[in-house]
């Protein structure tokens, strides 16, 4: 049997299949993702399966929907590479539990309802995971769907960090610190306490990608964390702005901008994109630069100052630091801005080795400290898909204890 994980965006699915055997969920053994599946979209699918990587174009009746056609396509493949004669489970990766989730749970109509009032608050993300949830409802009608939230990983985080300095009755309707990436973090803790007895802990954990964001833990649990009530807050990120003075939003409301233009502004328009006026992948920028382009190099620096400054706020509330680790599409393959960032925050006593750094591969769990380093540093690439299938695993013993 098997878990198949799933992460549904506005025109995308992203999946991977992971054996479940004898109560262990294991590394996928199929992954892949599907573009394309927006209303007339044409759906292509990109797979991986024993190294081998393969693509597909998926054929839409004329009165079919793509994501339906999807759905349809991935439960085929799954039968036909596995020999599968079903599943255990799906886990669904959903951005924003609010302040109701603190651990996954078991799709219901009720839980449905519920995940619909945070819309608002991951408004990228939030409402094509819940349509995604609905979608897989109805294609895999037996198999139990499992909601695990990026949210839940700092339930725990004290008053004093989630807390804004807003009037109690804002807080009472829900207006707090949340944070995000929390099956990331979660997983890359997982590792590093496997992998040092530093993991255990003060630790910083920077989760950078197209959305980004730090993460403070002690002990392995969260208890402070760059983004907020929603996934804009802290860190600038691909096409988001990061933390931005509240007093910007007065101004652009002052002249005419109405709320929909704002959300475009912040969420779309901003962030590597917006400062370089190129691009929000830091690898086209990192080319730009090294033709010369000035507005690439200055979002590349702005991005990095960001985490350097960030970092030394957390390690500010941890009282001290004894672990960096480094995530995300960039933080597991730009090898440059973990230097610089490391070299910035020598003061720590932090010392990086270069050579080590560059071996980094982006596939393995790899430390970079040098051996004079006071702090440890890693390279741990994520998988949130295989954290979300641990999840949907432990429901599923969960309810056969109380079934027994």
């Amino acid at each position: 049997m098997a878990i198949l994980a799933v992460n549904a965006g506005s025109s995308s699915l992203k999946f991977s299949l992971h054996p479940y055997e004898g109560g262990q969920v294991l590394p996928h053994t199929v992954s892949g993702n599907f573009e394309g599946l927006e209303p007339g979209g044409q759906p292509i699918l990109g797979w991986k399966h024993q190294g081998k990587k393969h693509k597909e174009t998926i054929v839409v009746p004329a009165d079919g929907a793509p994501f339906q056609v999807a759905l349809a396509r991935l439960r085929s493949l799954v039968q036909e590479l596995t020999q599968a004669q079903g599943l255990d489970a799906v886990a669904h990766r959903v951005v924003h539990g609010g302040g109701v989730f603190s651990a996954s749970v078991r799709v219901t109509d009720a839980v449905l309802e519920q995940l619909a009032r945070f819309n608002s608050l991951a408004p990228l993300h939030q409402p094509h995971n819940l349509e995604g949830i609905r979608q897989f409802r109805q294609a895999f009608a037996q198999v139990p769907q499992i909601a695990c939230f990026d949210t839940a990983f700092h339930a725990q985080m004290p008053e004093v960090d989630y807390a804004f300095a807003l009037p109690k009755a804002l807080q009472a309707q829900g207006v707090r610190r949340y944070g995000f990436h929390g099956l990331s973090y979660q997983y890359i803790m997982s590792v590093l306490e496997q992998e040092t007895i530093r993991g255990r802990g003060r630790v910083v954990m920077a989760h950078l990608g197209n959305g980004a964001s730090l993460c403070a833990a002690v002990g392995g649990v969260s208890v402070a964390t760059t983004m907020g009530f929603s996934a804009l807050d802290g860190l600038m990120m691909g096409t988001r702005s990061g933390s931005l003075d509240a007093g910007v939003l007065l101004y652009l409301l002052e002249q005419g901008w109405d709320a929909k233009r704002i959300e475009k502004l912040l969420y779309k328009e901003s962030g590597l994109l917006g400062v370089s006026g190129i691009s929000a992948d830091m690898r086209t920028l990192r080319g730009e630069a090294a033709q010369g382009n000035a507005d690439a190099t200055r979002a590349i620096d702005q991005f990095t100052h960001r985490v350097i400054r960030e970092t030394g706020a957390l390690t500010a509330c941890l009282g001290g630091l004894d672990l960096i680790a480094f995530s995300g599409g960039i933080g597991e393959n730009d090898a440059v801005l973990r230097e610089q960032v490391c070299e910035r925050l020598a003061w720590t006593g932090l010392r990086i080795d270069p050579q080590r750094n560059r071996q980094a591969d982006g596939k393995h769990a790899w430390a970079v400290h040098a051996p004079d380093s006071r702090i440890e540093i890693w390279v741990i690439p994520t998988d949130e898909g295989r954290v979300a299938a641990r999840e949907a695993a432990a429901l599923l013993r969960e309810d056969c204890a109380v079934a027994a």
